[in-house]
Order: C-alpha cells, then structure tokens, then sequence
C-alpha cells in the first residue's frame, strides 16, 4: 500500500527554490519536566509570513498544560510541518524559517490545503492514487471523519468550493455505502459522532439513516477521544494515570456529612458579600476544613515510592480539585491550602476554573498536587468510587448535597442536607482505621464550622 502523507495541509514543496544556507529549523522545546511530546493545537502563522522575534507561532498542548511556541528568529514562514491535531516528539522540527535575505516563496491557498505524495507530478504515472488522501482538499476534521468511516476521500463527489470535500459529502457517501455496501462501522458511538460534527451544524442525513451492520472495526482511542473533545493531551494524561493507578491496592471509605451548618454558612458569606466578582459556593469551605483536618493525619497528603518503598509527607497542603471541561479532566491544585483563609481559596479557585475553561493552565497549576478532591455533586451524582491520582495516596469524591428525611431524638421526622463522601485510598500506605480517623475530623469539622476559628492562623 502506498505511504501516506503525513502533512495533509500544508505544503511540502515550499523550499524546492531556496538555498539550504538561509534555513533555521524551530524545534519543539522542551515545555516542562517528564514531557516528551506534546500535541499541536494551532498555528498563529501561515507559510510565507513575516513574523517578529519573540512572535508567538503555534500553540501546543502537553500532557499538563497548553503552552504557546515564539519564535527566536526574525525572518520568513518557509514551511509548517506538522498540521493541529498531530503529536510531535520533544526536538522534533515544527516548522522552517528563512532568516537573512533569502526569499520564500508564498504558497497559493491551493497548496495550502493539499498536498500531493512527493515526485506525483513528474512521475510516469501522475495520475491520482486512490488509496492516498494527499491531493484532495478537506479539513482534518473531515479526514477524521473520513477515517472513522473507513471512507476513501477519492471516492467522495465533492460540493464544496474548488472540490472541496465537506462533511455533508461524506455522511452522504456513508449513507449511500451503507445502503449497497454495508460500512462496518458500529463501534463508533453516537455521541462521538455528534461531536465530531460539530454541535451548530445540521445535515439533511441522519445516523439513524445509515445501515449499520454487526460487523467489528477498530478505531484508535486517539481518533475517539479527539472526536468527543477535539483534544488529545488531557484525555492521554487521563488514560496513562488511570491504567496506573488501576493497578494501585485500593480501599474504599464512605460517610455521610450533615451540612446544615455548611448551608448556613455558604448563605452568611454570600449575603455579606460586597464584591461582584467573588461567588461564595461550598468548595472552599471544604477544602480548607479538609486541610486543617490533614494536619492531624498527615499521612493523608503524602506520595509513595515504589521504586524506594519510602513515603513522602508532604509538608504543604495543594488540594487538587477535578474540573470537567469542554476539553476533558484537568485537576488544577491549589497550593500552600494550610496557609490560605477561605477567602483566598475562593479567589484562586476562581481563577483556576476560568483557566481551565479556557484551555490556558500552566504546568505550574497542574503540578504537585498532594490530595485530590472530585466534586461529582456538581453534576449530579451523589457516589462515586474514585480511582487515585497518583503518586497522591488519597482521593474524594463528594457527592451532591440533598435533602433527606431524619428522626429527631422526641421520634420526628425532619427534612436534613446530607453529603456523601467517597475516600479512595493506597491501601499499601493507609488502613481503614486512619482514613477512618480523618474522616471523622472531617466531619467535624464541616457539621461544626465555627471549629476552624480554633486553628486558623
């Protein structure tokens, strides 16, 4: 079969005419301790630009954060190497500058999205293989759709301008397929292709249209996951750390908290709140009491070395907390908890769930977690058994506060606001009794608020 190529949208012809003298390579540098590769989100140029020192060029996304490239060089866009969506490897070329006097050639738009296997146009048989996708012009979007299809794009009749392949015309080509041919296709789950397509687009033919036949087909988790968020790097960290931690010694510990006084308290501050900018919710409060409730079982915010069989207690207190996100799971943490007041908590918080949100925390914010807190009530959920975010040895998950009946000690029935606690814990460092312990200070410390005044400093 022939090889593929690889640059699907950009020009790999652009430095046919320049001199090799005039040409820097611009590596993907190293973004941060333990990274090896990191994937490419976008570019900010186009080849042929003039662009600046210290101008930003592409953002790429590691397994931490998402981090923008600039350039060293001052000179002339000659060739992008890599399109979004694909991993490039730590000192591995993203792209070719001119710097000097040397002259680039600009690409037409044409070039810029397709790219045609190199030697095709002199070649004795230059007429268009139709096993490769290089010469046809879509986005890779809709390669990717293609792909999960198992569709030739050469196959596809093109509507879009100039030839371009679109979305339409390929769900077009899967429903005439599956009619005569029978696509097996199933494996692709539903809300993966609504994804994919994109959630403001409508399209005269419906999935539902589709023959789809019990046949099997195997798609890579990469292709998947990129269609449900359009990202690859949150989802590989989830994947890697799961598969670890799946193979951890794990315990469970579950509790129900009364958070009457909670809900009292959380109503206090947002009724004394003069600040527009500051919302007052439960976390905070929870996380600080869990901090205080660390100090007397430190174990709880320590790490394990497997390799050393030594454990690390960790002398500051960085909560992470689990934010899902229209790119997937990020926990953030939130540094030096033992030193904050409730306050400070609520304003870093807030600014970690906004970077979040927009894609934009730093390897700084995801690093050095201690213990790990997963608001699933937040959602809806009111259980969870949560797997560890190592090396951390302890894990919560909260479910949401409801309201349910309880008999007072006179035998009445009364409407009550009950959390229930999830601990997921490295049975290797911990034992029931000391997570029992802690969660019982915990609790205290949530059902009786006015405790924390005790040891604030």
């Amino acid at each position: 079969m022939p090889s593929m190529v690889s640059r699907c949208c950009y020009s790999n012809h652009a430095l046919a005419d320049l001199p090799a003298s005039g040409i820097v390579d611009v590596p993907l540098a190293q973004t941060g301790e333990g990274i090896a590769e990191c994937e490419l989100l976008k570019w900010f140029v186009k080849e042929g630009d003039e662009i600046e020192e210290f101008q930003p060029l592409c953002a790429v996304q590691s397994d931490k954060a998402t981090i923008e490239i600039t350039s060293r060089y001052k000179g002339k866009v000659a060739q992008l190497l890599h399109a979004p969506g694909n991993i490039v490897k730590v000192g591995e070329t993203l792209l070719k500058l001119v710097v000097g006097d040397s002259a680039v050639p600009t690409p037409s738009s044409d070039v810029l999205e397709s790219v045609k296997p190199p030697g095709s146009e002199n070649s004795p048989d230059s007429k268009l293989n139709k096993d490769t996708v290089g010469g046809v012009l879509a986005t890779p979007t809709v390669r990717n759709l293609a792909k999960l299809y198992g569709i030739n794009l050469y196959d596809v009749d093109a509507t879009g301008k100039d030839g371009r392949v679109l979305k339409e015309d390929v769900l077009k080509y899967a429903v005439q397929k599956g009619a005569a041919d029978g696509p097996s296709t199933a494996s692709v789950s539903a809300d993966c292709r609504e994804q994919l397509l994109g959630e403001e687009e409508t399209y005269p033919q419906t999935f539902a249209e589709v023959k789809w036949y019990p046949d099997d087909k195997t798609v890579p988790l990469r292709s998947v996951l990129y269609a449900m968020y359009g990202l690859w790097g949150f989802q590989r960290t989830m994947v890697k750390t799961m598969s670890m931690a799946a193979k951890i010694p794990h315990f469970h510990y579950v509790e129900e908290i009364n958070c009457d006084a909670l809900v009292k308290l959380k109503a206090s501050f947002q009724n004394n709140n003069s600040d527009p900018n500051i919302k007052h919710t439960f976390l905070p409060s929870l996380i600080k009491s869990l901090s205080m409730a660390m100090s007397k079982y430190p174990f709880m915010n320590s790490c394990f070395n497997e390799e050393s069989l030594e454990v690390i207690l960790k002398g500051s207190h960085n909560i992470g907390i689990a934010m899902a996100t229209q790119h997937g799971l990020a926990v953030p943490n939130i540094k030096n908890v033992q030193s904050l007041s409730i306050l400070e908590i609520t304003k870093e918080l807030s600014r970690l769930q906004q970077l979040a949100k927009d894609n934009e925390l730093n390897p700084a914010d995801n690093s050095g977690g201690t213990i790990t807190l997963s608001n699933i009530g937040a959602i809806g959920g009111k259980f969870g058994a949560p797997l560890l975010n190592l090396p951390e040895v302890a894990i919560i998950a909260m479910g949401r506060i409801e309201k349910v009946p309880r008999l007072s000690d006179d035998g009445n029935v009364y409407p009550s606001p009950i959390m229930t606690v999830n601990i997921g814990a490295d049975h290797r460092v911990l034992d029931g009794a000391t997570v029992a312990k802690f969660c019982n200070e915990w609790k205290q410390l949530i059902e009786n608020p006015e405790l924390l005044l005790l040891q604030m400093r």
